[in-house]
Protein backbone atom coordinates (compact mmCIF):
# COMPACT_ATOMS: atom_id res chain seq x y z
CA UNK A 1 0.00 0.00 0.00
CA UNK A 2 1.36 3.38 -0.94
CA UNK A 3 1.97 5.73 1.96
CA UNK A 4 0.12 9.00 1.41
CA UNK A 5 2.12 10.89 4.02
CA UNK A 6 5.29 12.77 2.97
CA UNK A 7 8.59 11.19 3.87
CA UNK A 8 10.03 12.48 7.16
CA UNK A 9 13.73 12.16 7.66
CA UNK A 10 15.24 11.02 10.93
CA UNK A 11 16.80 13.38 13.44
CA UNK A 12 20.31 12.22 12.53
CA UNK A 13 19.68 12.90 8.85
CA UNK A 14 18.28 16.31 9.74
CA UNK A 15 21.27 17.22 11.86
CA UNK A 16 23.65 16.18 9.08
CA UNK A 17 21.88 18.48 6.63
CA UNK A 18 21.44 21.44 8.95
CA UNK A 19 24.93 21.17 10.37
CA UNK A 20 26.48 22.10 6.99
CA UNK A 21 24.33 25.18 6.34
CA UNK A 22 26.10 28.45 5.77
CA UNK A 23 24.93 31.76 7.22
CA UNK A 24 23.24 32.69 3.95
CA UNK A 25 21.36 29.39 3.80
CA UNK A 26 20.14 29.79 7.38
CA UNK A 27 18.82 33.25 6.50
CA UNK A 28 17.00 31.71 3.54
CA UNK A 29 15.33 29.17 5.86
CA UNK A 30 14.14 31.87 8.24
CA UNK A 31 12.90 33.96 5.33
CA UNK A 32 10.84 31.04 3.99
CA UNK A 33 9.26 30.42 7.40
CA UNK A 34 8.35 34.08 7.84
CA UNK A 35 7.05 34.40 4.27
CA UNK A 36 4.81 31.37 4.73
CA UNK A 37 3.43 32.81 7.99
CA UNK A 38 2.72 36.13 6.25
CA UNK A 39 0.96 34.42 3.39
CA UNK A 40 -1.31 32.55 5.82
CA UNK A 41 -2.23 35.75 7.64
CA UNK A 42 -2.89 37.57 4.35
CA UNK A 43 -5.11 34.76 3.09
CA UNK A 44 -7.11 34.92 6.33
CA UNK A 45 -7.44 38.72 6.22
CA UNK A 46 -10.64 40.42 4.93
CA UNK A 47 -10.96 41.67 1.38
CA UNK A 48 -9.06 44.88 0.65
CA UNK A 49 -11.00 48.07 -0.08
CA UNK A 50 -11.76 48.48 -3.75
CA UNK A 51 -11.94 44.76 -4.52
CA UNK A 52 -15.11 43.31 -5.98
CA UNK A 53 -17.14 41.77 -3.19
CA UNK A 54 -20.02 39.43 -3.98
CA UNK A 55 -23.36 40.39 -2.51
CA UNK A 56 -23.46 37.33 -0.25
CA UNK A 57 -19.97 38.07 1.07
CA UNK A 58 -20.85 41.70 1.66
CA UNK A 59 -23.95 40.69 3.63
CA UNK A 60 -21.89 38.20 5.60
CA UNK A 61 -19.28 40.81 6.46
CA UNK A 62 -22.00 43.14 7.69
CA UNK A 63 -23.08 40.62 10.33
CA UNK A 64 -21.53 40.65 13.81
CA UNK A 65 -18.11 39.07 14.07
CA UNK A 66 -19.23 36.12 16.17
CA UNK A 67 -21.89 35.23 13.56
CA UNK A 68 -19.41 35.49 10.66
CA UNK A 69 -16.90 33.28 12.43
CA UNK A 70 -19.47 30.83 13.72
CA UNK A 71 -18.38 31.43 17.32
CA UNK A 72 -20.68 31.17 20.29
CA UNK A 73 -22.01 34.46 21.55
CA UNK A 74 -20.31 33.71 24.88
CA UNK A 75 -16.99 34.67 23.26
CA UNK A 76 -18.20 37.41 20.93
CA UNK A 77 -15.63 40.23 20.80
CA UNK A 78 -16.38 43.11 23.14
CA UNK A 79 -15.19 46.70 22.85
CA UNK A 80 -13.62 48.27 25.92
CA UNK A 81 -13.90 44.98 27.82
CA UNK A 82 -12.47 46.35 31.07
CA UNK A 83 -13.62 49.29 33.14
CA UNK A 84 -11.82 51.09 35.99
CA UNK A 85 -13.68 49.03 38.62
CA UNK A 86 -11.95 45.89 37.28
CA UNK A 87 -8.59 47.08 38.64
CA UNK A 88 -5.15 46.24 37.27
CA UNK A 89 -6.06 42.71 36.06
CA UNK A 90 -2.58 41.36 36.80
CA UNK A 91 -3.92 37.79 36.86
CA UNK A 92 -5.23 38.22 33.33
CA UNK A 93 -1.86 39.55 32.13
CA UNK A 94 -0.17 36.52 33.71
CA UNK A 95 -2.61 34.14 32.01
CA UNK A 96 -1.99 35.80 28.62
CA UNK A 97 1.80 35.85 29.04
CA UNK A 98 2.09 32.67 26.95
CA UNK A 99 -0.52 32.05 24.27
CA UNK A 100 -0.65 29.74 21.31
CA UNK A 101 -1.23 31.27 17.88
CA UNK A 102 -3.71 30.13 15.22
CA UNK A 103 -2.58 29.47 11.67
CA UNK A 104 0.93 28.24 12.49
CA UNK A 105 2.02 24.71 11.77
CA UNK A 106 4.32 22.11 13.30
CA UNK A 107 4.60 20.25 10.00
CA UNK A 108 7.94 20.71 8.26
CA UNK A 109 7.80 21.58 4.57
CA UNK A 110 11.58 21.68 4.47
CA UNK A 111 13.77 19.53 6.75
CA UNK A 112 16.14 22.48 7.21
CA UNK A 113 13.41 24.20 9.25
CA UNK A 114 13.79 21.72 12.13
CA UNK A 115 15.10 24.49 14.42
CA UNK A 116 12.25 26.87 13.57
CA UNK A 117 9.13 24.86 14.35
CA UNK A 118 6.09 26.90 15.23
CA UNK A 119 3.40 25.88 17.73
CA UNK A 120 -0.19 25.80 16.49
CA UNK A 121 -3.60 25.39 18.06
CA UNK A 122 -5.38 22.05 17.95
CA UNK A 123 -7.80 21.90 15.07
CA UNK A 124 -11.12 20.45 16.16
CA UNK A 125 -14.40 19.40 14.56
CA UNK A 126 -17.54 19.49 16.70
CA UNK A 127 -20.29 16.87 16.62
CA UNK A 128 -23.68 17.07 18.28
CA UNK A 129 -26.83 14.99 18.50
CA UNK A 130 -30.31 16.01 19.62
CA UNK A 131 -33.44 13.96 20.10
CA UNK A 132 -35.79 16.68 21.34
CA UNK A 133 -36.11 20.44 21.11
CA UNK A 134 -35.62 22.63 18.08
CA UNK A 135 -32.66 22.77 15.69
CA UNK A 136 -31.98 26.31 16.94
CA UNK A 137 -31.52 25.02 20.49
CA UNK A 138 -29.18 22.28 19.28
CA UNK A 139 -27.15 24.76 17.22
CA UNK A 140 -26.88 27.11 20.19
CA UNK A 141 -25.57 24.23 22.33
CA UNK A 142 -23.00 23.46 19.64
CA UNK A 143 -21.91 27.12 19.56
CA UNK A 144 -21.45 26.97 23.31
CA UNK A 145 -19.27 23.90 22.77
CA UNK A 146 -17.27 25.95 20.27
CA UNK A 147 -16.74 28.60 22.95
CA UNK A 148 -15.56 25.92 25.38
CA UNK A 149 -13.17 24.53 22.75
CA UNK A 150 -11.69 27.96 22.02
CA UNK A 151 -11.29 28.64 25.74
CA UNK A 152 -9.39 25.36 26.08
CA UNK A 153 -6.98 26.50 23.34
CA UNK A 154 -8.16 25.09 20.02
CA UNK A 155 -9.33 26.28 16.63
CA UNK A 156 -12.80 25.16 15.56
CA UNK A 157 -12.76 24.07 11.92
CA UNK A 158 -16.29 22.74 11.42
CA UNK A 159 -19.32 21.29 13.19
CA UNK A 160 -22.13 18.91 12.42
CA UNK A 161 -25.50 18.09 14.00
CA UNK A 162 -27.62 14.97 13.76
CA UNK A 163 -31.24 14.46 14.79
CA UNK A 164 -31.71 10.97 16.16
CA UNK A 165 -34.27 9.41 18.47
CA UNK A 166 -31.63 7.65 20.57
CA UNK A 167 -27.82 7.77 20.42
CA UNK A 168 -26.20 4.81 18.74
CA UNK A 169 -24.84 2.47 21.44
CA UNK A 170 -21.78 1.77 19.33
CA UNK A 171 -20.44 5.03 17.90
CA UNK A 172 -22.99 7.48 19.43
CA UNK A 173 -23.62 9.14 16.02
CA UNK A 174 -24.41 6.03 14.04
CA UNK A 175 -22.21 4.33 11.46
CA UNK A 176 -23.22 6.50 8.50
CA UNK A 177 -22.83 9.80 10.31
CA UNK A 178 -19.52 8.62 11.80
CA UNK A 179 -18.18 8.00 8.28
CA UNK A 180 -19.41 11.44 7.24
CA UNK A 181 -17.60 12.90 10.25
CA UNK A 182 -14.45 11.07 9.13
CA UNK A 183 -14.66 12.81 5.74
CA UNK A 184 -15.10 16.22 7.41
CA UNK A 185 -12.05 15.57 9.60
CA UNK A 186 -9.96 14.62 6.58
CA UNK A 187 -11.14 17.63 4.56
CA UNK A 188 -10.42 20.17 7.30
CA UNK A 189 -7.15 18.64 8.50
CA UNK A 190 -8.49 18.38 12.06
CA UNK A 191 -6.71 16.34 14.70
CA UNK A 192 -9.48 16.20 17.34
CA UNK A 193 -13.23 15.56 17.44
CA UNK A 194 -15.27 17.00 20.33
CA UNK A 195 -18.70 15.50 20.98
CA UNK A 196 -21.39 17.61 22.66
CA UNK A 197 -22.28 14.93 25.24
CA UNK A 198 -20.65 12.58 27.72
CA UNK A 199 -19.58 9.46 25.86
CA UNK A 200 -19.36 5.98 27.28
CA UNK A 201 -15.80 4.60 27.12
CA UNK A 202 -16.84 2.05 24.48
CA UNK A 203 -18.48 4.76 22.31
CA UNK A 204 -15.38 6.90 22.48
CA UNK A 205 -13.11 4.03 21.40
CA UNK A 206 -15.45 2.98 18.60
CA UNK A 207 -15.73 6.54 17.25
CA UNK A 208 -11.94 6.96 17.34
CA UNK A 209 -11.57 3.74 15.36
CA UNK A 210 -13.77 5.27 12.64
CA UNK A 211 -12.51 8.86 12.43
CA UNK A 212 -8.86 7.93 13.10
CA UNK A 213 -8.21 10.98 15.31
CA UNK A 214 -8.52 11.76 19.01
CA UNK A 215 -12.09 12.00 20.35
CA UNK A 216 -13.04 13.78 23.56
CA UNK A 217 -16.44 14.53 25.01
CA UNK A 218 -17.96 17.61 26.63
CA UNK A 219 -17.05 16.47 30.14
CA UNK A 220 -13.40 15.95 29.28
CA UNK A 221 -13.28 19.38 27.62
CA UNK A 222 -14.72 21.16 30.68
CA UNK A 223 -12.32 19.31 32.98
CA UNK A 224 -9.41 20.43 30.79
CA UNK A 225 -10.51 24.09 31.10
CA UNK A 226 -10.81 23.74 34.87
CA UNK A 227 -7.31 22.25 35.04
CA UNK A 228 -5.91 25.24 33.12
CA UNK A 229 -7.64 27.89 35.23
CA UNK A 230 -7.37 26.49 38.76
CA UNK A 231 -4.91 28.53 40.85
CA UNK A 232 -5.42 27.82 44.55
CA UNK A 233 -4.25 24.63 46.22
CA UNK A 234 -7.81 23.62 47.02
CA UNK A 235 -8.98 24.36 43.48
CA UNK A 236 -6.20 22.29 41.92
CA UNK A 237 -6.92 19.38 44.25
CA UNK A 238 -10.64 19.51 43.45
CA UNK A 239 -10.01 19.55 39.70
CA UNK A 240 -7.50 16.69 39.89
CA UNK A 241 -9.98 14.60 41.88
CA UNK A 242 -12.67 15.23 39.27
CA UNK A 243 -10.27 14.34 36.44
CA UNK A 244 -9.26 11.07 38.12
CA UNK A 245 -12.89 10.09 38.70
CA UNK A 246 -13.53 10.74 35.01
CA UNK A 247 -10.39 8.90 33.89
CA UNK A 248 -10.80 5.76 36.01
CA UNK A 249 -13.38 3.93 33.85
CA UNK A 250 -11.69 5.15 30.66
CA UNK A 251 -8.25 3.60 31.08
CA UNK A 252 -7.11 1.50 28.16
CA UNK A 253 -5.03 -1.64 28.10
CA UNK A 254 -2.13 -1.95 25.68
CA UNK A 255 -1.75 -5.72 25.35
CA UNK A 256 -0.04 -8.52 27.21
CA UNK A 257 3.38 -6.91 26.91
CA UNK A 258 2.47 -4.55 29.74
CA UNK A 259 1.38 -7.19 32.26
CA UNK A 260 3.29 -7.36 35.55
CA UNK A 261 3.61 -10.96 36.69
CA UNK A 262 6.09 -10.93 39.57
CA UNK A 263 8.71 -8.87 41.32
CA UNK A 264 12.51 -9.07 41.42
CA UNK A 265 14.34 -11.46 39.10
CA UNK A 266 11.16 -13.49 38.60
CA UNK A 267 9.69 -10.54 36.70
CA UNK A 268 12.16 -11.16 33.87
CA UNK A 269 10.84 -14.68 33.33
CA UNK A 270 13.54 -16.66 35.13
CA UNK A 271 11.98 -19.93 36.19
CA UNK A 272 9.74 -20.52 39.18
CA UNK A 273 7.59 -17.59 40.19
CA UNK A 274 7.38 -16.08 36.72
CA UNK A 275 4.30 -17.96 35.52
CA UNK A 276 0.66 -17.11 35.97
CA UNK A 277 -1.56 -14.20 34.93
CA UNK A 278 -0.23 -11.73 37.51
CA UNK A 279 -1.33 -8.12 37.71
CA UNK A 280 -1.71 -6.32 34.41
CA UNK A 281 -0.52 -2.78 33.85
CA UNK A 282 -4.07 -1.42 33.61
CA UNK A 283 -4.95 -2.96 36.99
CA UNK A 284 -1.86 -1.37 38.49
CA UNK A 285 -2.85 2.01 37.05
CA UNK A 286 -6.36 1.68 38.44
CA UNK A 287 -5.02 0.90 41.90
CA UNK A 288 -2.70 3.89 41.81
CA UNK A 289 -5.52 6.18 40.67
CA UNK A 290 -7.73 4.99 43.53
CA UNK A 291 -4.92 5.60 45.99
CA UNK A 292 -4.39 9.10 44.61
CA UNK A 293 -8.11 9.83 44.79
CA UNK A 294 -8.22 8.74 48.42
CA UNK A 295 -5.29 11.03 49.21
CA UNK A 296 -6.92 13.99 47.43
CA UNK A 297 -10.17 13.45 49.34
CA UNK A 298 -8.23 13.56 52.60
CA UNK A 299 -6.44 16.75 51.54
CA UNK A 300 -9.69 18.45 50.51
CA UNK A 301 -11.31 17.39 53.78
CA UNK A 302 -8.35 18.87 55.67
CA UNK A 303 -8.80 22.20 53.85
CA UNK A 304 -12.50 22.36 54.67
CA UNK A 305 -12.16 23.45 58.35
CA UNK A 306 -10.34 26.66 57.38
CA UNK A 307 -13.20 27.70 55.11
CA UNK A 308 -15.79 26.66 57.69
CA UNK A 309 -13.99 28.63 60.42
CA UNK A 310 -14.18 31.81 58.36
CA UNK A 311 -17.83 31.13 57.62
CA UNK A 312 -18.63 30.49 61.31
CA UNK A 313 -16.85 33.69 62.31
CA UNK A 314 -19.10 35.64 59.95
CA UNK A 315 -22.15 33.87 61.36
CA UNK A 316 -21.06 34.50 64.95
CA UNK A 317 -20.68 38.18 64.17
CA UNK A 318 -24.08 38.10 62.46
CA UNK A 319 -22.65 39.36 59.16
CA UNK A 320 -25.15 38.78 56.34
CA UNK A 321 -23.78 36.91 53.33
CA UNK A 322 -24.71 37.35 49.68
CA UNK A 323 -23.52 34.86 47.03
CA UNK A 324 -23.19 35.70 43.35
CA UNK A 325 -24.14 32.69 41.24
CA UNK A 326 -24.88 32.29 37.57
CA UNK A 327 -23.98 30.86 34.20
CA UNK A 328 -20.35 30.98 33.14
CA UNK A 329 -19.29 34.21 31.42
CA UNK A 330 -22.50 35.95 32.51
CA UNK A 331 -20.47 38.73 34.16
CA UNK A 332 -20.32 37.63 37.82
CA UNK A 333 -16.74 38.80 38.43
CA UNK A 334 -17.39 42.09 36.63
CA UNK A 335 -20.42 42.69 38.84
CA UNK A 336 -18.39 41.87 41.96
CA UNK A 337 -15.76 44.40 40.87
CA UNK A 338 -18.46 47.00 40.24
CA UNK A 339 -20.01 46.49 43.70
CA UNK A 340 -16.84 46.16 45.80
CA UNK A 341 -13.81 47.25 43.66
CA UNK A 342 -12.43 43.75 44.30
CA UNK A 343 -10.21 43.77 41.21
CA UNK A 344 -10.70 40.04 40.51
CA UNK A 345 -9.82 38.59 37.12
CA UNK A 346 -12.23 39.44 34.30
CA UNK A 347 -11.83 37.68 30.95
CA UNK A 348 -14.10 37.06 27.99
CA UNK A 349 -13.82 33.30 28.40
CA UNK A 350 -15.77 30.46 29.93
CA UNK A 351 -14.83 29.46 33.51
CA UNK A 352 -12.27 32.27 33.71
CA UNK A 353 -12.40 32.26 37.54
CA UNK A 354 -12.77 29.10 39.60
CA UNK A 355 -11.66 30.01 43.11
CA UNK A 356 -14.32 31.74 45.26
CA UNK A 357 -13.68 35.35 46.20
CA UNK A 358 -15.29 36.92 49.30
CA UNK A 359 -15.32 40.71 49.72
CA UNK A 360 -16.93 43.08 52.21
CA UNK A 361 -19.66 45.38 50.97
CA UNK A 362 -22.12 47.88 52.43
CA UNK A 363 -25.73 48.74 51.77
CA UNK A 364 -26.54 52.39 50.98
CA UNK A 365 -27.61 52.89 54.63
CA UNK A 366 -24.37 51.44 56.03
CA UNK A 367 -25.26 47.80 56.87
CA UNK A 368 -22.25 45.59 56.17
CA UNK A 369 -22.43 42.23 54.41
CA UNK A 370 -20.13 39.84 52.53
CA UNK A 371 -20.32 39.30 48.77
CA UNK A 372 -18.98 35.97 47.46
CA UNK A 373 -18.22 35.21 43.81
CA UNK A 374 -18.50 31.49 43.02
CA UNK A 375 -17.64 29.19 40.12
CA UNK A 376 -19.82 29.52 37.04
CA UNK A 377 -22.28 26.87 35.93
CA UNK A 378 -22.98 25.42 32.51
CA UNK A 379 -25.45 23.06 30.89
CA UNK A 380 -24.74 19.44 31.75
CA UNK A 381 -22.12 20.40 34.33
CA UNK A 382 -20.14 17.18 34.98
CA UNK A 383 -21.26 15.44 38.14
CA UNK A 384 -17.61 14.89 39.05
CA UNK A 385 -17.14 18.67 39.25
CA UNK A 386 -20.27 19.18 41.34
CA UNK A 387 -19.04 16.62 43.86
CA UNK A 388 -15.43 17.85 43.85
CA UNK A 389 -16.46 21.51 44.23
CA UNK A 390 -19.15 20.81 46.83
CA UNK A 391 -17.13 22.54 49.57
CA UNK A 392 -16.84 25.63 47.35
CA UNK A 393 -20.52 25.55 46.44
CA UNK A 394 -21.36 25.54 50.14
CA UNK A 395 -20.68 29.28 50.01
CA UNK A 396 -23.89 29.48 47.99
CA UNK A 397 -25.84 27.04 50.16
CA UNK A 398 -24.98 28.99 53.35
CA UNK A 399 -25.74 32.43 51.92
CA UNK A 400 -28.63 34.59 53.11
CA UNK A 401 -29.34 35.89 49.61
CA UNK A 402 -28.32 34.71 46.12
CA UNK A 403 -27.74 37.22 43.33
CA UNK A 404 -28.43 35.13 40.24
CA UNK A 405 -26.58 36.77 37.33
CA UNK A 406 -28.01 36.08 33.86
CA UNK A 407 -26.58 37.13 30.50
CA UNK A 408 -29.62 38.95 29.10
CA UNK A 409 -27.94 39.25 25.68
CA UNK A 410 -27.67 35.46 25.31
CA UNK A 411 -30.01 33.77 22.80
CA UNK A 412 -31.40 31.48 25.53
CA UNK A 413 -31.38 33.25 28.92
CA UNK A 414 -34.20 31.03 30.19
CA UNK A 415 -32.03 28.00 29.52
CA UNK A 416 -29.24 29.57 31.56
CA UNK A 417 -31.65 30.20 34.44
CA UNK A 418 -32.81 26.58 34.42
CA UNK A 419 -29.27 25.15 34.23
CA UNK A 420 -28.10 27.20 37.23
CA UNK A 421 -31.17 26.41 39.30
CA UNK A 422 -30.72 22.69 38.66
CA UNK A 423 -27.24 22.86 40.20
CA UNK A 424 -28.46 25.02 43.09
CA UNK A 425 -31.06 22.36 43.82
CA UNK A 426 -28.34 19.69 43.86
CA UNK A 427 -26.37 21.58 46.53
CA UNK A 428 -29.45 22.40 48.63
CA UNK A 429 -29.64 26.12 47.83
CA UNK A 430 -32.98 26.19 46.02
CA UNK A 431 -34.93 27.68 48.98
CA UNK A 432 -32.65 30.70 49.54
CA UNK A 433 -34.07 34.13 48.56
CA UNK A 434 -32.95 35.01 45.04
CA UNK A 435 -32.47 38.27 43.16
CA UNK A 436 -32.17 37.88 39.38
CA UNK A 437 -29.66 40.36 37.93
CA UNK A 438 -30.13 40.63 34.15
CA UNK A 439 -26.58 41.62 33.20
CA UNK A 440 -25.37 43.14 29.91
CA UNK A 441 -28.53 45.22 29.66
CA UNK A 442 -26.65 47.76 27.53
CA UNK A 443 -26.46 45.29 24.62
CA UNK A 444 -29.52 43.12 25.33
CA UNK A 445 -32.77 43.19 23.36
CA UNK A 446 -35.30 45.41 25.22
CA UNK A 447 -38.07 42.94 24.38
CA UNK A 448 -36.12 40.10 26.00
CA UNK A 449 -35.38 42.26 29.05
CA UNK A 450 -39.08 43.09 29.46
CA UNK A 451 -40.04 39.44 29.12
CA UNK A 452 -37.53 38.33 31.75
CA UNK A 453 -38.47 41.10 34.18
CA UNK A 454 -42.14 40.16 33.89
CA UNK A 455 -41.36 36.51 34.60
CA UNK A 456 -38.67 36.80 37.30
CA UNK A 457 -39.40 38.52 40.62
CA UNK A 458 -37.50 40.25 42.07
CA UNK A 459 -35.29 41.16 39.13
CA UNK A 460 -33.25 44.12 37.94
CA UNK A 461 -31.60 45.01 34.63
CA UNK A 462 -27.94 45.90 35.19
CA UNK A 463 -24.76 46.49 33.22
CA UNK A 464 -21.52 45.77 35.01
CA UNK A 465 -19.67 47.68 32.28
CA UNK A 466 -21.64 50.94 32.36
CA UNK A 467 -22.98 50.80 35.92
CA UNK A 468 -26.60 50.92 34.78
CA UNK A 469 -28.99 49.46 37.39
CA UNK A 470 -26.28 48.82 40.01
CA UNK A 471 -27.86 51.27 42.47
CA UNK A 472 -31.21 49.48 42.14
CA UNK A 473 -29.48 46.13 42.69
CA UNK A 474 -27.89 47.47 45.87
CA UNK A 475 -31.31 48.56 47.13
CA UNK A 476 -32.75 45.11 46.45
CA UNK A 477 -29.84 43.48 48.32
CA UNK A 478 -30.32 45.88 51.24
CA UNK A 479 -33.99 44.94 51.44
CA UNK A 480 -33.34 41.18 51.20
CA UNK A 481 -30.47 40.63 53.69
CA UNK A 482 -31.23 40.02 57.38
CA UNK A 483 -31.31 43.38 59.15
CA UNK A 484 -31.32 44.46 62.81
CA UNK A 485 -34.84 43.87 64.14
CA UNK A 486 -34.79 44.98 67.80
CA UNK A 487 -35.74 48.62 68.50
CA UNK A 488 -34.11 50.09 71.62
CA UNK A 489 -34.12 53.49 73.31
CA UNK A 490 -30.79 54.02 75.08
CA UNK A 491 -29.25 56.57 77.40
CA UNK A 492 -25.48 56.15 77.38
CA UNK A 493 -23.45 58.19 79.92
CA UNK A 494 -20.63 60.19 78.41
CA UNK A 495 -18.12 58.15 80.40
CA UNK A 496 -19.19 55.11 78.36
CA UNK A 497 -18.47 56.58 74.96
CA UNK A 498 -17.11 53.21 73.80
CA UNK A 499 -20.69 51.93 73.67
CA UNK A 500 -21.68 54.64 71.17
CA UNK A 501 -18.55 53.89 69.20
CA UNK A 502 -19.42 50.20 69.18
CA UNK A 503 -22.90 50.92 67.88
CA UNK A 504 -21.41 52.92 65.01
CA UNK A 505 -18.94 50.14 64.26
CA UNK A 506 -21.43 47.29 64.55
CA UNK A 507 -24.11 46.59 61.98
CA UNK A 508 -26.68 48.64 63.89
CA UNK A 509 -29.09 51.20 62.53
CA UNK A 510 -28.96 54.45 64.51
CA UNK A 511 -32.33 56.06 63.92
CA UNK A 512 -31.81 59.17 66.06
CA UNK A 513 -29.18 60.73 68.33
CA UNK A 514 -29.62 63.42 71.01
CA UNK A 515 -27.01 64.82 73.38
CA UNK A 516 -28.47 65.59 76.84
CA UNK A 517 -26.90 66.56 80.21
CA UNK A 518 -27.29 62.95 81.37
CA UNK A 519 -25.64 61.42 78.31
CA UNK A 520 -26.31 60.45 74.71
CA UNK A 521 -29.85 59.37 73.91
CA UNK A 522 -30.04 56.92 71.02
CA UNK A 523 -32.90 55.26 69.20
CA UNK A 524 -31.29 52.25 67.56
CA UNK A 525 -32.19 49.03 65.82
CA UNK A 526 -29.79 46.18 66.65
CA UNK A 527 -29.49 42.45 66.22
CA UNK A 528 -30.51 40.03 68.95
CA UNK A 529 -26.97 39.26 70.10
CA UNK A 530 -26.44 42.91 71.13
CA UNK A 531 -29.63 43.28 73.18
CA UNK A 532 -28.18 41.70 76.32
CA UNK A 533 -25.03 43.87 76.23
CA UNK A 534 -27.13 47.06 76.03
CA UNK A 535 -29.64 46.08 78.71
CA UNK A 536 -28.23 48.43 81.38
CA UNK A 537 -28.56 51.49 79.12
CA UNK A 538 -32.16 50.95 78.07
CA UNK A 539 -34.81 53.53 78.92
CA UNK A 540 -37.71 51.75 77.25
CA UNK A 541 -38.36 49.44 80.23
CA UNK A 542 -41.43 49.07 82.34
CA UNK A 543 -41.07 49.75 86.12
CA UNK A 544 -41.04 46.02 86.84
CA UNK A 545 -37.92 45.58 84.76
CA UNK A 546 -39.58 44.04 81.74
CA UNK A 547 -38.70 45.42 78.35
CA UNK A 548 -41.18 47.65 76.63
CA UNK A 549 -43.32 46.37 73.82
CA UNK A 550 -41.14 48.11 71.24
CA UNK A 551 -38.49 45.45 71.78
CA UNK A 552 -40.89 42.91 70.30
CA UNK A 553 -42.80 44.44 67.42
CA UNK A 554 -44.94 41.34 67.05
CA UNK A 555 -46.29 41.72 70.59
Amino acid sequence: MTDSFPHRQTASESSQQTGDLTGTELEDVVSRVLARARSRSESASPTHPGDDVPADDAAASARPAHERLGRARELAPEDDAHVPSDGDQQDLAERHALRRVAGLSTELEDVTEVEYRQLRLERVVLAGLYSSGTPADAENSLRELAALAETAGSEVMDGMLQRRVNPDPGTYLGSGKALELKDVVAATGADTVIVDAELAPSQRRALEDVVKVKVIDRTGLILDIFAQHAKSKEGKAQVELAQLEYMLPRLRGWGESLSRQAGGRAASGEGIGSRGPGETKIELDRRRIRQRMAKLRREIAAMKPARETKRLNRKRNAVPSVAIAGYTNAGKSSLLNRLTDAGVLVENALFATLDPTVRKAQTPDGIGYTLADTVGFVRSLPTQLVEAFRSTLEEVADADVIVHVVDASHPDPEGQLKAVRDVLTDVGANDIPEIVALNKADIADPVVLARLRNHEHPSVAVSARTGEGVAELQRLIAAAIPRPDHDLDLLVPYVHGEVVSRLHAQDAEILSTEHTPEGTRLHVRVREDLVGDLEQYRTDRAPGGAAAAEDHPSA
